[in-house]
């Protein structure tokens, strides 16, 4: 019998996957994920330096798609993903010109904004470290040719992060980092002859 999206956690509904297209709703289903999966607003605010009433408009459209579950309970109202997994915000790309690719390029461009803003942030803290075996920042672009065993050897090694970040959880010396790629294969260029 095959499951549905809600049940494997993939994400593929072009409406709901709009709804994380807005940088701050990306950063809110990243953070209760690295939350363990669920968290009030006070923690979700004081984890994302922001205010818990900007937080309620962008709680609400998430909650409205479907992308969250709100429970009340002693502590107050908590937040949780509604999809299961370690890995809760996983986006099926349909490629093509379809709904669902406009929408989750739209979710790549809030992503990358979101990574151009946390990088520049810790570029300018003295205490950045960016060097060494606990190096926390770190940027590039790497191209290069690979065959298929290369390219499923990448992919190995990407999902071994995604699993080792879904699995932390906070310390009291713990730091929250955030990580994010894309990998896409590219056309190569002809080269241009020169006129002689």
């Amino acid at each position: 019998m095959k499951r549905s999206s809600s049940e494997t956690g993939v994400i593929d509904d072009a409406k709901r996957i709009a709804v994380l297209a807005a940088p701050v709703r990306t950063e809110l289903a990243t953070t209760l994920e690295a939350l363990g999966g669920a968290a009030t607003v006070a923690e979700l605010a004081k984890r994302l330096g922001r205010s818990a009433d900007g937080l309620y408009y962008h709680l609400r459209a998430m909650l409205r798609a479907g992308l969250l579950e709100e429970d009340s309970g002693p502590g107050g109202r908590r937040y949780r993903l509604a999809t299961p997994g370690p890995q809760a915000v996983r986006l099926l790309y349909k490629p093509g010109a379809t709904a669902n690719a406009r929408a989750v390029a739209r979710v790549a461009s809030s992503a990358s904004r979101l990574a151009q803003r946390d990088f520049s942030r810790a570029l300018q803290r003295p205490s950045t470290t960016v060097e060494g075996p606990a190096r926390e920042l770190w940027m590039a672009r790497l191209t290069g040719w690979v065959d298929t065993s290369e390219l499923k050897e990448i992919n190995r090694l990407l999902q071994q992060l995604a699993d080792l970040l879904a699995a932390a959880r906070p310390t009291k010396n713990g730091k929250l980092i955030a990580l994010q790629w894309i990998l896409a294969p590219i056309d190569a260029k002809p080269v241009r002859r020169s006129r002689t």
